[in-house]
């Protein structure tokens, strides 16, 4: 009993240890993101006409503390996945950690491809027809809090959807899934992203629609990548 009691207490320090050094590169890589947020901001809006517009002082600091934030997420995320791999490795078979770490490139650079196609397709796009919809109506006019939230709700969802096709890789490749599973359970895993759709996206037809057929590829295209791993493991358990 006290045995069990030792391994938990050692067990929550070394998590804690983990956490805090997630934290520490977090706040390195937010203080060094703030220093180029100048550029990164001038980067953003170079395709306005005009200067967006701040109601209050607050305003342009709360807009630099997002690029900035949303930079070092980012970058944390690779290190965060190494640090969470470290805390579970001493439970897996050599075989399950070597796998799980090849996993970890992969997570950053999907994350960034989510957030890219957020921000280059789709925001431009949609944001292009909600201001069609008032020319030679409305005079239109972007604060820099209101037009950096709709980035912000149109591109950082993408870096995590965009993280499905490697989760079930990932899982497959453990055994946890299987193309048979994700395919029947096709009707229910569509219901959820349209759902998930809905919530992400900006009150309009078109934006839904936007994010909601890409978001079906990414499912379609996680059921090919596990049929693809499903096979080899199953070649690779016969083979042995």
């Amino acid at each position: 009993m006290e045995n069990d009691h030792g391994e938990l207490i050692g067990h929550l320090n070394e998590l804690r240890q983990r956490i805090i050094k997630i934290l520490f590169t977090f706040i390195i890589f937010l203080v060094a993101a703030f220093i180029f947020v100048e550029d990164m901001y001038n980067w953003l809006v170079r395709d306005l006409d005009g200067k967006l517009a701040i109601l209050g002082p607050g305003d342009i600091l709360w807009v630099y503390m997002i690029i900035s934030t949303i930079c070092a997420i980012a970058f944390t995320i690779p290190v965060a996945a190494y640090q969470a791999w470290r805390f579970v490795k001493p439970a897996l078979t050599r075989e399950e950690s070597m796998v799980t770490l090849s996993f970890i490139p992969g997570i950053f650079v999907l994350f960034i491809m989510g957030i890219s196609f957020g921000y280059f397709v789709l925001f431009p796009t949609v944001l292009g027809f909600l201001t069609n919809l008032s020319v030679g109506q409305f005079e239109t006019m972007f604060t820099a809090e209101e037009y950096f939230r709709f980035m912000l709700h149109l591109s950082l969802p993408f870096g995590f959807l965009f993280e499905m096709p490697l989760v079930v890789m990932f899982l497959t490749r453990l055994g946890i899934l299987n193309p048979m599973r994700l395919a029947k359970a096709r009707k229910l895993s569509y219901f959820a992203l349209i759902v998930v759709s809905v919530l992400i996206t900006p009150p309009d037809f078109i934006s839904d629609i936007l994010v909601i057929v890409p978001l079906l590829l990414l499912y379609e295209l996680s059921i090919t990548i596990s049929k693809f791993v499903y096979k080899k493991r199953i070649e690779s358990d016969v083979s042995i």
